[in-house]
C-alpha cells in the first residue's frame, strides 16, 4: 500500500531572513514541492537558504481550485509544503482551504512555529496581552460598520491588520467609534531596519500619521472596552 505524504505549514519572516528556523528550513529542503504565495517573493528567501525544491503557485486566486488537486499528490505519497509571502499561512494568508480539504481526508498536517507580525505587534503595544483578539483585515466596506459597532464594546485587546494608504481613515473610523481617547499602538515594519512603535489614543496617533507618511507592513493594536470591564467586575461583587 502505498504511503501517503503530510502536509507542512511554513511560516516564513516578516521583515528579518534570520527569524527563519532551523526546523522550517530543513523542512522546506526536503519537501516534494513548496507552495508559495507568490513565487517571486518567495524565491529570494529559498535562494537566501540554498532551497531548491519545486516552487508552485498558490493564493487566493486559484486555491478553489487547487485544494482538491493538492489533496490528491499527498494522498499519492507527496510531501507538501506551504509557505506565504510573509508570517503564518492562514492568518490573512491563503492557507485554510487546503488545511480544511487535507484534515477532512485524514492527512496529517504539521504547522511548524514561527513568525508571524501579530504576536510581537500585541507584546510591544503596553496594552494587556494575557487576553486579545485578532481581526485581521476589516471588511472594506460590507460588514464593516456593523463589526465596528460589536467591537466596540469588546473587553479584549484587538488587533487588525491594515494597509498603510488606508491608515490614517482606519484610525479615524475607530476614535469615532471606540471613542478618540481609547489607547492603541500601531507597529509598523515589524523586524525590519526601521521598525516603529507609536502608542497614544487614537485620536493622538492619527494626528502623528497624518504629519508622517506610513509605510510598509502595519499592524494596528486598540485597548478593549473598560466600561464593559467594569460591568462585568461590578456584577461580579
Amino acid at each position: 500500500m502505498e504511503t501517503q505524504g503530510k502536509l507542512y505549514i511554513v511560516p516564513t519572516p516578516v521583515g528579518n531572513l534570520e527569524d527563519m528556523t532551523c526546523r522550517a528550513v530543513k523542512v522546506l529542503k526536503e519537501a516534494d514541492l513548496i507552495l508559495a504565495e507568490d513565487t517571486r517573493t518567495s524565491s529570494v528567501l529559498l535562494k537566501h537558504y540554498d532551497i531548491h525544491g519545486k516552487l508552485q503557485s498558490h493564493h487566493k486566486f486559484n486555491e478553489h481550485q487547487t485544494a482538491s488537486v493538492i489533496k490528491d499528490r499527498i494522498l499519492a505519497g507527496l510531501n507538501v509544503a506551504l509557505i506565504s509571502d510573509a508570517g503564518t499561512p492562514g492568518i490573512s494568508d491563503p492557507g485554510f482551504l487546503l488545511v480544511r480539504t487535507c484534515a477532512a481526508e485524514g492527512i496529517e498536517i504539521q504547522t511548524l512555529p514561527g513568525a508571524t507580525a501579530c504576536i510581537p505587534a500585541v507584546v510591544s503595544s503596553g496594552l494587556p496581552c494575557d487576553r486579545f483578539c485578532f481581526e485581521g483585515f476589516l471588511p472594506v466596506k460590507k460588514g464593516r460598520q456593523a463589526l465596528l459597532t460589536t467591537l466596540a464594546t469588546e473587553p479584549r485587546t484587538m488587533v487588525f491588520y491594515e494597509s498603510p494608504y488606508r491608515l490614517v481613515k482606519t484610525l479615524e473610523q475607530f476614535a469615532g467609534y471606540f471613542g478618540p481617547d481609547r489607547e492603541c499602538s500601531v507597529a509598523r515594519e515589524i523586524s525590519k531596519l526601521h521598525e516603529e512603535h507609536r502608542r497614544g489614543t487614537l485620536e493622538e496617533v492619527a494626528a502623528w500619521f497624518r504629519e508622517h507618511e506610513p509605510k510598509g507592513e502595519i499592524v494596528i493594536v486598540v485597548a478593549g472596552c473598560q466600561k464593559t470591564k467594569r460591568r462585568e467586575d461590578d456584577a461580579e461583587d
